[in-house]
């Protein structure tokens, strides 16, 4: 006997879809959804940069388990390098290029020698790496300018210009930030289903195993080192340009530690996760800094973001939008366990 499928099941998309693309088109009409506000405009661009970071460090931190304090670094290496190459008269293209180049150059250079590393003393490690770039662009004055940071007077970071057009208002850039967003999203979409995706979730699980296992565990770890600085280098170009204007103090400890927090609540090795995780952590507190009136509230948001984050460990330890793989991980464990 024939099945009958209804017309409404047959041409109904899933619900997933449906979000999607209403999701989608949120996105791209944003700018006119806020009405060309442009505080509104910064902080989703803020928000953009933070999804690529992001993004990179899920590499190292959400597929191959390597506990990175010191990502922000190479976010600063990519933002000086534009920098200097921009006020040397290198438009945007080659010095966006270069940019992702010498983060990656940097991030192999610093990943040798600590291949070998795992869990504490990796994370300290990276941590102390990020301190030390800090440092280096606070006292390099022949080439950073010190605190003050870039350009020097005189000098001038050239807004970006693509194919002829420059991009001068904060729509502008919004809409190539959201560009970088999705090229990201669509690599570590294919990097997530590829054997090399697999392998770093192999060594995440149990790197013993995985090495004896025949992987080649060391030659893996650094292609996620590299793969993630290549887009920290790339934010970095863009928030140069953007900026026209950088400093060591963008590029604290603490930024490197909110990166982390938006991966670890959104879901660690969940690109959606990420994305959720970094829209409410690197979101909400700058939508509260401009609803709440006056310096005291204003510090109230830190409470709040920390309130928020200690919950979402407590009540979902798997992450807010976890990876199937993942939550099944952690309902093993916690069958272990009891």
């Amino acid at each position: 006997m024939p099945i009958k499928i209804s017309p409404l099941s047959k041409k109904s998309p899933p619900l997933s879809t449906v979000g999607f693309w209403v999701v989608l088109a949120a996105v791209a009409l944003w700018p006119v959804l806020c009405g060309f506000n442009p505080y509104a405009l910064r902080v989703a661009g803020q928000i953009g940069l933070y999804v690529v970071l992001a993004l990179g460090l899920n590499f190292t931190l959400g597929y191959a388990g390597l506990f990175d304090l010191g990502f922000i670094a190479f976010y600063a290496v990519g933002a000086y390098t534009a920098a200097l190459l921009s006020v040397r008269g290198w438009s945007f293209v080659p010095a966006t290029l270069a940019a992702a180049l010498a983060a990656v150059v940097v991030r192999v250079w610093v990943g040798i020698p600590i291949l070998r590393l795992r869990g504490d003393y990796l994370a300290i490690v990276t941590m102390g790496f990020g301190e030390i770039a800090r440092l280096v662009l606070n006292n390099w004055d022949s080439l950073t300018n010190g605190p003050k940071g870039l350009p020097r007077v005189g000098e001038a970071i050239w807004p970006a210009k693509i194919f002829g057009f420059t991009l001068s208002t904060n729509t502008h850039y919004y809409y190539l930030i959201m560009g970088a967003v999705l090229l990201s999203v669509l690599i570590a979409r294919r990097l997530e289903d590829s054997r090399l995706g697999r392998a770093w979730v192999a060594i995440r699980e149990d790197e013993t195993a995985a090495q004896l296992s025949g992987l080649p565990v060391a030659q893996l770890k650094l292609a996620a080192f590299t793969i993630s600085a290549f887009f920290a280098g790339l934010a970095g170009s863009i928030f140069a340009h953007w900026e026209r204007f950088v400093t060591p103090e963008s590029f604290v400890f603490w930024e490197s530690i909110l990166l982390v927090s938006m991966i670890v609540a959104g879901g660690m090795g969940s690109i959606k996760g990420v994305i959720l995780g970094t829209v409410l952590l690197g979101g909400v507190p700058q939508m509260l800094q401009a609803v709440l009136v006056g310096s005291q509230w204003i510090n109230y948001r830190y409470f709040v973001f920390g309130l928020v984050l200690v919950l979402a460990v407590l009540f979902r330890p798997q992450g807010l939008w976890p990876s199937r793989r993942r939550e099944f991980e952690i309902l093993d464990q916690e069958h272990a366990a009891v």
